[in-house]
């Protein structure tokens, strides 16, 4: 991660634990009911992954889109592919055309800024990181995932030293700025939906800073014109 990221990241950081708190988990009733309707129709956002998957390799890696995340993408010689579908708000338009159904679904949510499909190669391990941006919570359904010889689920996520296992149509909203790492722990590619969330209830000098943070994202991805 280069210096200049790393410090910018940890400023954001700073700014938002100063003004909000919160547990690293959350009820998805509350926070996101929209889960429900993905949840619902996650053999059919499968179907739709395993279509990208096919062509794995046109499917940019991490630090391919972002290179200062180098250190948790490119760590271990082993990809973690990521196809973007909306980027902070912005429309991924060459990529949704390959995702009908989940972009039925997203147009319902607006809440949502970021969606991707999240390719994890076989054993491979995310470093102990953090996310910057306390403005957005995220949000894990699990597409394909692979299953370990005990049956349970075989890629591990761990957050703030608590792990959790989370299969195919299951999910988890959290907050990434807490402490987390993964390992899929298997020989085989796991797929999940990553959602960013706008996070609700923010006092209002928080919910300013994110919309300058989010339309400052937004005018870097339009001057790079990025299409991933």
């Amino acid at each position: 991660m280069s210096f200049l990221y790393d410090k910018m990241a940890g400023l954001v950081r700073k700014a938002y634990d100063s003004r909000i708190s919160g547990p690293p988990t959350f009820d998805m009733a509350d926070h996101f009911p929209g889960s429900t309707r993905l949840v619902e129709a996650w053999q059919t956002l499968r179907d739709e992954a395993l279509a990208i998957g096919k062509t794995l390799t046109d499917v940019p890696r991490f630090h391919e889109l972002m290179r200062e995340q180098s250190d948790i993408s490119d760590n271990d010689g082993r990809d973690w592919r990521m196809f973007v579908v909306k980027a902070y708000g912005l429309p991924m338009t060459r990529n949704m055309a390959r995702c009908p159904a989940l972009v039925s679904l997203l147009a319902s949510m607006p809440e949502v800024l970021t969606a991707t499909i999240s390719f994890l190669a076989p054993n491979k391990h995310i470093p102990l990181h953090r996310g910057p941006f306390r403005g957005v919570i995220r949000y894990y359904l699990g597409l394909s995932v692979p299953v370990a010889a005990d049956g349970q689920p075989a890629t591990v996520l761990r957050i703030a030293d608590t792990d959790y296992r989370i299969g195919n149509g299951e999910c988890l909203l959290w907050d990434d700025t807490y402490p987390h790492e993964v390992w899929n722990q298997s020989n085989e590619v796991r797929i999940a939906l990553l959602l960013d969330i706008r996070r609700r209830g923010m006092p209002f000098d928080m919910e300013l800073l994110t919309k300058v943070l989010i339309g400052a994202v937004q005018m870097l991805i339009r001057l790079k014109g990025r299409q991933p």
